[in-house]
């Protein structure tokens, strides 16, 4: 039968790979012609694996000795700071230009033994410092609804990929809205899980006590059957939590799920009055909330006292940790290496070469915080603040289920429309850098679009849970209807 990309999900796939109506080898023989045929423009991908076709074929042979999950022949794109034994991982950096992985990420085990089909590694922002993919070293990602607008990052390639049907689901990682904001300008489902829900071995290191590595899908279900495959205690990785540390129900609000009731939806009003919000994402969050409430939700009008702080918190927090994380990157150990006159210049020389001016910024602003006379005042005091902002998720939660905002203050932007102005740049991330902060679960859904020159532009709502509840951000995200593309 005809492969009709643009139609499939993981679920519609895999029944048709036990149908046997194509194979898994077709199945990926379809996106790398799509892939060819679309990313010259795109340019979701920083390489496409030679060999994806013989891993199709495996996936095939396990098909046919009733050895298959559903993730079994789905082709899936990786971002390019996820690892992959003996494949390149750059992190989009000159630092790692030519540095091969040499174990699997624990994400890439878990997928390899189910039989998925690794495409290729996509593009991102420099060691995932970025929300447009422009601070890649390799170039911009475009969006593939409209080539003049970024696809959102620093998870763009990955994004972009799933929308543009050059993969059936990617992997990205999410340190402060780096799986949701490409998920909303792009149109498609992107998952942040709980901090430890999912493994970081193997997966480079921007912010420690931010990073979740998360699914990109075009449905919620799709993202729900990846969770489910790739989240899990790990022993590589200490912060990793199971399915049992939040299995007993506690922490519903009174008045939740309990019993079939639908989900109180709690919405911060106070914190979207702002004039940097457009008029079209506020039109379609509110649009939504009405569709909850007709569909016989619970709106309930929270306060979050201490939001504000999150943009300033995260940027005290995030490039600190940034700081320490790259600071491995020396030209000594692995990666670039630029010869100077000593060995300190070695190092300075390496480090220039190699890093692009938003790794160097954050770098600098990061080891500020950190330094001798500024810790206290900076450091540990937005790490006080942190733990208020959590209190107050928490605190909300006894009374809601789940927690909506849009997942970003605007639709995709145009290439270089930010790049001049960091600030401009941090403000896309308002939304979305609370879920790292907290370690709460969020998800982006597609809930609506906007017209700009021309084009359909996609709007994402974001909902946040308790820690440890997807589930809610699955039963609810899969009520969002959504004008743009499918429902989801």
């Amino acid at each position: 039968m005809p492969i009709k990309l643009g139609e499939l999900t993981i679920k519609k796939a895999h029944d048709h790979l036990m149908k046997g109506d194509f194979t898994a080898v077709e199945l990926t023989r379809a996106y790398l012609d799509e892939i060819k045929k679309k990313d010259g423009e795109i340019h979701a991908y920083l390489e496409v694996f030679g060999d994806a076709l013989d891993a199709a074929k495996r996936a095939d042979q396990m098909i046919e000795e009733g050895r298959a999950g559903l993730l079994t022949g789905i082709p899936i794109a990786i971002k390019d700071n996820i690892l992959i034994k003996g494949k390149i991982a750059s992190a989009a950096s000159k630092m790692l230009e030519d540095h091969h992985a040499t174990y699997d990420a624990t994400v890439i085990a878990k997928l390899a033994q189910q039989g998925a089909v690794f495409l290729g590694r996509t593009n991102m922002d420099e060691f995932a410092m970025g929300g447009s993919t422009e601070n890649s070293a390799y170039g911009v990602t475009k969006n593939p609804l409209d080539p003049t607008r970024v696809a959102g990052g620093s998870s763009g390639g990955s994004a972009a990929a799933v929308a543009a049907n050059m993969a059936l689901a990617a992997l990205g990682s999410d340190t402060g809205g780096s799986i949701r904001q490409p998920a909303s300008f792009c149109g498609v489902v992107g998952l942040k899980p709980t901090y430890g829900r999912v493994s970081r071995y193997g997966v480079m290191a921007m912010g420690s006590s931010l990073d979740q590595i998360g699914p990109f899908a075009k449905t919620v279900g799709d993202a729900k059957i990846l969770l489910d495959v790739i989240k899990g205690k790990d022993a590589k990785d200490g912060t990793t939590i199971g399915d049992e540390t939040y299995n007993d129900g506690k922490g519903r609000s009174e008045n939740g799920r309990g019993g079939g009731k639908k989900a109180v939806i709690g919405v911060p009003r106070h914190f979207l009055s702002g004039d940097g919000i457009d008029k079209a994402v506020m039109e379609a969050f509110d649009e939504s909330i009405v569709s909850f409430e007709k569909k016989g939700y619970e709106i309930k009008e929270i306060k979050l006292p201490n939001i504000s702080y999150s943009l300033l918190v995260y940027y005290i927090i995030m490039p600190a940790e940034v700081s320490a994380n790259m600071a491995r990157f020396d030209g000594m150990r692995f990666g670039l290496r630029k010869e100077g006159e000593n060995g300190i210049r070695d190092y300075f020389e390496s480090r220039r070469a190699g890093f692009g001016s938003e790794v160097i910024r954050r770098i600098l602003l990061g080891t500020y915080v950190l330094s001798s006379g500024y810790y206290d005042a900076y450091y540990n005091r937005a790490n006080a603040v942190r733990k208020m902002i959590t209190d107050d998720f928490l605190g909300a939660f006894k009374s809601v289920d789940v927690i909506m905002t849009p997942t970003a203050p605007s639709p995709a932007f145009r290439i270089g429309e930010k790049t001049a102005d960091p600030m401009a740049m941090y403000l896309e991330d308002i939304f979305t850098v609370t879920a790292n902060l907290t370690g709460l679960p969020a998800i982006s859904v597609p809930c609506g679009s906007t017209m700009r020159d021309g084009v359909e532009l996609p709007i994402g709502l974001q909902i946040t849970a308790r820690h440890g509840d997807e589930e809610s951000l699955f039963s609810v995200g899969e009520e969002v209807r959504c004008s743009f593309g499918e429902e989801v």
